[in-house]
C-alpha cells in the first residue's frame, strides 16, 4: 500500500516528494447525491485532495444517541471513487461557522469550562464519540488502500487554550484508535496560538488569506524543518444575519493563493465549496476584538464566496485558481463534470393550512416543566429551536417595566395574549410597562450558537431570569420545541383555516413541479422562521438579509406535488405573496 510522510522539507509519498493541494468540502453541507459532482468539482479545479471536518453535535444530539456516524466513512468511499485523498478533521471541537463549534450542547452544558481541556470527565465523552467515529476513518486510510492522508488534532487550539497535556491526550487516542495517518494541527501565525495549539511531534500547519511568507515565517520561528502546509487559505468569508455580503475580489485572492505555492507550501483551499447549513445549524460569532461583543448569528447560506459556489457551479474565481494550480499539476487537468439538473421553470407554491405556534408546540414540543427560575435550553434538551416560557406578574399592582435579563437570544413577548414587542440580548426591556396581574409569554429563539471565542458553550433561552420592576417573577413554566422534531413529520399538528392576517404558527402547502432540479425558495413578506420541503430542512430564512433565498438541492424534490412547511416565528406581512421555487 501507499506511504505518505513527512519529510525534511516537504510530504514523500512513497519516498518522493509530494504536494499537497486540498480543497474544503464539508459532507454534512452538500446533499449526499450531490457528492460525487462536488468532488469532481474540485479534481477539475486542480487539487488532488478534499479537507472535512466531522460535526460531534450533528451525529450525537444525545447523549449514547448516535445518528448515521456511517456517513462519514460514505463520504471517504466517494473521494476515493474520485481519485482524491482526504484530510479528516474530527475535532472534537471544529468551528465551522456550525452550531457550538460543532460540541454537542449537552456536552458543554455538562463540562463548562472544562470543555477542551484535559478534564476526565470532558475526556471520557471525547473518548466514547472517537471510539464510534474512528473505525470509520482508520479502514479508509492510505496504507489501508483509502484515501486518508492527514487527521487533525484539536482544532486552532491556540486560539483558545493552552492545555498542551489535552492535545497529547488526544493524539494519543488518535493512535490509540488506529490512526497511522499524518497527525497535524492547525492555528494562526502568531506566536501565542502557535505556542498554545501546537504539539512535538505533530506537523504544526497554519491559517490564513494573505501574506504567506510573513505566515510561514512564523511558522518557521517554531518549526524550523519539516512541511509548510496553510490548513486553511481563506479564499472568502462567511455572511451574518443584517450584514454585508462578504466577497473577496478573485484576481487578488489567486495572487494569494500563487504566493503559497511559490513558498513550496501546500494548501488547503478554505472552502473549495461551502454548500448550505441544512437543518439550522448554522453557528454564530460575537463582534468585537475578543469576540465578547453582541451576537452575529450566520446565515443558511455558506456560499463563503468560494470557487465553487453554493449551487455548485464554478465561479469566476474558479477560473483563476484553476489557472494557478495547473501549473502544478502533472497533466492537462480533467474537464468540469455535467451540471446536476436545475429546475426548469418557476413553480409557486398554494399554502392551505395553518396551526398557531400553541398547537404546534404542544404536538411536537417537549413536557412542560414548572420551576422557580427559568431552565435553559439546554436543561430541556432544546438545540436548535425555541422555548415558550409563561410567567405571571401577581396583582393588584400599577404598570412597571419588565425586562428579561440574560437573553439569549430573541424573545417575541405576549401580555395577556397580546403582543408586546421583540427583545434582544442588546434590547431587554418591554418598551410599555406591564400592570398586575399580567400572563406573561415569552417565545424565546436561539439563533445559534457561539462557534468561535470565549463565549463557546455559552446557554440559550432566559439565562438570568424575568424581573418587574427590581423584583424576580418566579414559578416560570416553560416548554420547548426542537427542530429535530419535525423529523418525524406534522401529521398531528392541528391544522386549520389559514389566518386573515400574517399571524405566526405553522403553515402547509404544496408546490407543484415539472422539470425538478436544484432550485432557490423565495419568501416574499415573511419575517423569520424555518422552512422544509418534503420533510427535509433547508434552514432558517429571515427578512434581515442578506441571504434572499434558500437553496434547495434538486433530490429533494420530486415530479408533481411537493410539501412545504413553513414555521413563521414572528409575522408575516399582510397577505404575503406565496413562497416561489425558482431556478438556480
Amino acid at each position: 500500500m501507499s506511504g505518505f510522510a513527512v519529510g525534511e522539507a516537504g510530504f514523500l509519498l512513497d519516498g518522493r516528494p509530494v504536494r499537497v493541494l486540498s480543497g474544503a468540502l464539508h459532507y454534512f453541507r452538500v446533499h449526499e447525491a450531490h457528492w460525487g459532482h462536488r468532488l469532481a468539482m474540485l479534481r477539475a479545479m486542480g487539487l488532488n485532495c478534499v479537507e472535512t471536518y466531522v460535526p460531534w453535535n450533528l451525529h450525537e444530539p444525545a447523549p449514547g444517541a448516535f445518528r448515521d456516524v456511517a456517513a462519514v466513512g460514505r463520504f471517504l468511499d466517494a473521494v476515493r471513487e474520485a481519485g482524491l485523498w482526504a484530510i479528516v478533521r474530527p475535532g472534537p471541537y471544529i468551528c465551522a461557522e456550525w452550531e457550538n463549534g460543532g460540541l454537542p450542547a449537552w456536552l458543554t452544558a455538562e463540562a463548562g469550562p472544562r470543555a477542551r481541556t484535559r478534564d476526565e470527565r470532558y475526556l471520557s465523552r471525547v473518548r466514547d464519540w472517537f471510539h464510534r467515529l474512528l473505525p470509520e476513518v482508520v479502514p479508509r486510510q492510505l496504507d489501508r488502500g483509502g484515501p486518508v492522508i492527514m487527521v487533525q488534532v484539536e482544532n486552532e487550539y491556540g486560539s483558545h487554550g493552552s492545555d498542551t497535556g489535552y492535545l497529547e491526550e488526544l493524539a494519543g487516542l488518535l493512535r490509540a484508535e488506529g490512526v497511522t495517518a499524518v497527525l497535524v494541527t492547525s492555528d494562526g501565525p502568531e506566536d501565542h496560538m502557535l505556542t498554545g495549539g501546537s504539539l512535538p511531534g505533530v506537523l504544526a500547519t497554519v491559517n490564513f488569506g494573505s501574506r504567506a511568507r510573513e505566515a510561514f515565517a512564523a511558522l518557521r520561528r517554531h518549526r524550523p524543518e519539516g512541511p509548510l502546509m496553510c490548513m486553511e487559505f481563506w479564499c472568502g468569508w462567511f455572511d451574518h444575519w443584517a450584514g454585508e455580503h462578504a466577497v473577496r475580489d478573485p484576481a487578488e485572492a489567486a495572487r494569494a493563493l500563487r504566493e503559497v505555492l511559490e513558498c513550496g507550501a501546500s494548501v488547503n483551499l478554505y472552502m473549495a465549496h461551502g454548500g448550505t447549513s441544512f437543518g439550522g445549524w448554522a453557528g454564530a460569532n460575537r463582534g468585537g476584538e475578543l469576540h465578547e461583543g453582541p451576537l452575529e448569528p450566520d446565515v443558511t447560506s455558506y456560499d463563503y464566496d468560494a470557487p465553487v459556489d453554493e449551487y455548485g457551479r464554478p465561479t469566476e474565481k474558479f477560473r483563476r485558481f484553476r489557472e494557478v494550480l495547473s501549473a502544478y499539476h502533472p497533466g492537462p487537468l480533467p474537464g468540469l463534470p455535467p451540471r446536476p439538473a436545475a429546475l426548469a421553470a418557476p413553480a409557486e407554491a398554494v399554502l392551505t393550512d395553518w396551526a398557531p405556534p400553541a398547537g404546534v408546540l404542544e404536538t411536537l414540543g417537549g413536557a412542560e416543566t414548572v420551576s422557580p427560575v427559568p431552565p435553559a435550553f439546554e436543561e430541556l434538551g432544546i438545540t436548535r429551536g425555541l422555548v415558550r416560557y409563561t410567567v405571571d406578574v401577581p396583582g393588584p399592582r400599577r404598570p412597571y417595566p419588565l425586562t428579561v435579563r440574560g437573553l439569549r437570544d430573541l424573545a417575541v413577548v405576549y401580555v395577556d395574549g397580546e403582543r408586546a414587542g421583540v427583545l434582544t440580548e442588546e434590547e431587554s426591556r418591554l418598551r410599555e410597562p406591564v400592570a398586575g396581574p399580567a400572563r406573561v409569554e415569552l417565545w424565546v429563539e436561539s439563533l445559534g450558537r457561539v462557534n468561535y471565542g470565549p463565549r463557546l458553550g455559552e446557554a440559550k433561552g432566559v439565562t438570568g431570569g424575568v424581573l418587574h420592576e427590581r423584583q424576580y417573577l418566579h414559578g416560570v413554566r416553560a416548554r420547548g420545541l426542537d427542530l429535530d422534531a419535525f423529523a418525524g413529520g406534522v401529521a398531528g399538528v392541528p391544522f386549520g383555516a389559514l389566518p386573515r392576517e400574517g399571524a405566526p404558527g405553522l403553515y402547509r402547502g404544496t408546490v407543484t413541479v415539472r422539470g425538478a432540479g436544484d432550485a432557490r425558495l423565495e419568501l416574499p413578506g415573511w419575517t423569520r422562521g424555518f422552512a422544509w420541503i418534503n420533510g427535509f430542512c433547508l434552514g432558517r430564512y429571515w427578512s434581515a438579509g442578506p441571504q434572499r433565498t434558500l437553496y434547495v438541492p434538486g433530490p429533494v424534490l420530486r415530479e408533481g406535488g411537493n410539501e412545504v412547511w413553513l414555521l413563521e416565528l414572528q409575522e408575516t406581512d399582510p397577505g404575503p405573496r406565496a413562497p416561489r421555487l425558482l431556478p438556480v
